[in-house]
């Protein structure tokens, strides 16, 4: 018997949800949610997905912390515990902290702790927690909404990069990561074993550190971004080339930062592949999900996805000041969202 727990049910949480329950069984699944646990009770998650098919559904048991959940398997003599605790909330700063939340599901020795979010330097806090048990550091390429309580829209693309943390991890927690990855093949989804996983962070990092922020902070989706300027000059056309040579400038100081930690092939070839994809994008383009939150005035992954790349580049003296000013920036405007919070 394997058992998994769900640590926040949103747009990656509840596909997840549906992945483990295809591989392991719904009552070996808790999922712990908030703002949709009253739906999620009732009726369970609903994927509608270009590549899987719509109308999927699943009903894993539900809860609304770690304690609970834990305290809901407590009395099963087969496995009173969790194999793996999957952690796909947002990357934000919390009191008491999702490391600390999750404590109650988390048996000293035994439990994985899959941390599918974004960003980089993400680990270290876990893995200070609970030095015992395998941390794995998961990276997803799946472009995914939740539309309603318990309901995602999921588009074609899906894959998630899995491996240990630190990468020279024991032997033990090397498994662990190859359970998992079978786990989610098991369960109909797509995963790929690293050896060291840290690469594919700093490769998601040149889009989500460049278009994430820039996004927000100017409320346009990447392609509105990229035309925002071009419909202004039309007649000399260099629009186009001024807002993706800014995004470039940027994810290009990322490539350093990242080059400067031992991700070399992190390179400008990787850079202008990223670009290209910008480029062939027809409006209005992705709306990245610090967009999102922008629109609905909730906090932002800022310190995850650019803050931890600014403090890495000044470790190593790599100079950012294209991606210091974007920091800032964001930083301040996700702040202020809970400051009119207070303010009503």
């Amino acid at each position: 018997m394997t058992r998994a727990l769900l640590f926040g049910a949103g747009s990656l949480g509840v596909p997840y949800s549906w992945v483990l329950c295809r591989a392991i069984g719904e009552s070996n699944v808790t999922a712990v949610c908030r703002s949709n646990f009253d739906e999620a009770s009732r009726n369970g998650f609903t994927i509608h997905s270009k590549l899987w098919g719509n109308d999927l559904k699943c009903k894993p048991r539900i809860a609304k912390t770690a304690a609970e959940a834990a305290q809901q398997i407590a009395s099963d003599k087969q496995q009173p515990f969790f194999d793996f605790v999957v952690i796909a909330a947002k990357a934000i700063p919390t009191r008491p902290s999702t490391a600390e939340l999750i404590g109650p599901a988390v048996t000293p020795g035994r439990t994985g702790i899959v941390l599918i979010q974004n960003g980089v330097g993400i680990e270290a806090e876990y893995a200070a927690r609970y030095p015992d048990n395998p941390v794995l550091s998961a990276v997803a390429y799946f472009p995914a909404a939740q539309v309603a309580p318990g309901v995602v829209q999921h588009r074609e693309v899906e894959m998630l990069h899995v491996g240990t943390y630190p990468a020279a991890a024991p032997a033990a927690h090397k498994e662990a990561a190859r359970a998992f990855v079978e786990l989610i093949g098991k369960g109909g989804a797509s995963a790929r074993l690293h050896d060291d996983v840290q690469r594919e962070r700093w490769g998601k990092l040149l889009v989500n550190g460049s278009w994430n922020p820039v996004c927000a902070l100017t409320r346009s989706r990447d392609r509105e971004f990229i035309e925002s300027k071009k419909a202004r000059e039309e007649e000399n056309g260099e629009g186009e080339d001024d807002a993706l040579g800014f995004i470039r400038d940027v994810m290009l100081e990322i490539a350093a930062v990242a080059r400067a930690h031992g991700y070399g092939d992190v390179d400008e070839g990787l850079v202008d592949f990223q670009i290209g994809r910008a480029r062939a994008r027809d409006l209005p383009g992705v709306q990245p999900s610090m967009l999102t939150d922008a629109f609905e005035g909730r906090s932002m992954e800022v310190d995850a996805i650019v803050g931890n790349a600014v403090r890495l580049a000044k470790e190593k003296g790599v100079p950012v000041p294209m991606l210091r000013t974007i920091y800032l920036l964001a930083n301040g405007l996700s702040e202020s969202f809970s400051r009119a919070k207070t303010l009503n």
